[in-house]
């Protein structure tokens, strides 16, 4: 490493530059208990991975002042049950979560209106049901896979368009 020109230096003396290690270490492997040897795994109840999940609990505090809860519902529940949907659009693409996929998270299920249809309302009503709660996880996993890829794959304005006209045909509900 350079020196400024006010150090004093002793003359004669070996300059030390850079030396190569005497051994190259081996290749990387994943030998670790915590390593992937390939890709995320994927499964019955894995989930959705994808990059910086976390961003959404940011966005979800903008998207609660936007929401109408009728009786009985929970904004724990609702929230939870949200989030996973967005989560689960945002992982099919790759990438973090945007407010997009939070917008569609809560208009298939007609939270962002002040009057959804009484069937919506009364299904969701049921669906929601303690997916907050920790013993809900399975609840939690049932709802979001009622959510298909292709519906997700659409943009927040088809989403609203089609709800408006038949809020089933977003929905796996067989």
């Amino acid at each position: 490493m350079a020196a400024p020109r006010h150090v004093p230096q002793i003359p004669n003396t070996a300059i030390r530059s850079y030396r190569s290690p005497d051994t190259v270490p081996g290749r990387w492997a994943t030998v670790r208990p915590g390593d992937l040897d390939d890709n995320q795994p994927q499964g019955q109840a894995l989930g959705y991975q994808g990059p910086d999940q976390g961003y959404v609990l940011r966005l979800s505090r903008v998207v609660k002042e936007r929401i109408f809860l009728k009786e009985g519902e929970h904004s724990i529940d609702v929230e939870k049950g949200c989030i996973q949907i967005a989560l689960k659009r945002a992982s099919i693409y790759g990438r973090a979560p945007v407010i997009h996929d939070l917008d569609i998270g809560y208009r298939l299920w007609g939270f962002l209106g002040d009057s959804p249809p009484a069937d919506l309302l009364n299904y969701r009503l049921k669906r929601f049901e303690g997916v907050g709660q920790r013993h809900g996880y399975q609840d939690l996993r049932d709802l979001v896979a009622l959510v298909p890829e292709t519906t997700l794959r659409l943009t927040p304005d088809e989403i609203e368009r089609r709800h408006e006209a038949d809020w089933t045909s977003l929905l796996e509900l067989s």
